[in-house]
């Protein structure tokens, strides 16, 4: 077993390079360091599941975080980790669209919006 993918299934998250830069503009621009980006699993949407990706100063009990170069800190809650496991964040910017992806292979399905999952 590769030393990375050890830390994957630690954390059941990875971001992809173009991700942890966006993720570092962003927190660039914000004119912290003190924030990670906390990725959740809350119910809600159409098919039951919908994530969340925000920035987060608080550490809570349980947390599971990982470190990406630039100085990116992701963190998952405790009660997220089962649904996130092997789940890849990517950043996409085309003309069709633009902003953060999640390919989980977890999800059974998910609804038309592509917004929540189950």
């Amino acid at each position: 077993m590769s030393e990375t993918t050890a830390e994957t299934t630690t954390t059941g998250v990875v971001l992809t390079d173009p991700a942890a830069e966006k993720v570092a503009s962003l927190l660039a621009q914000e004119g912290r360091d003190d924030l990670a980006l906390r990725v959740a699993v809350q119910p809600g949407g159409c098919s039951g599941l919908r994530y969340q990706l925000f920035f987060d100063e608080r550490a809570l009990d349980g947390d599971v975080a990982q470190e990406y170069g630039a100085g990116v800190k992701v963190i998952v809650d405790r009660m997220s980790v089962p649904y996130l496991a092997g789940a890849t964040i990517d950043f996409v910017d085309t003309i069709e669209k633009q902003g953060f992806t999640i390919d989980n292979p977890n999800a059974g399905g998910s609804c038309a919006c592509g917004e929540s999952f189950h």
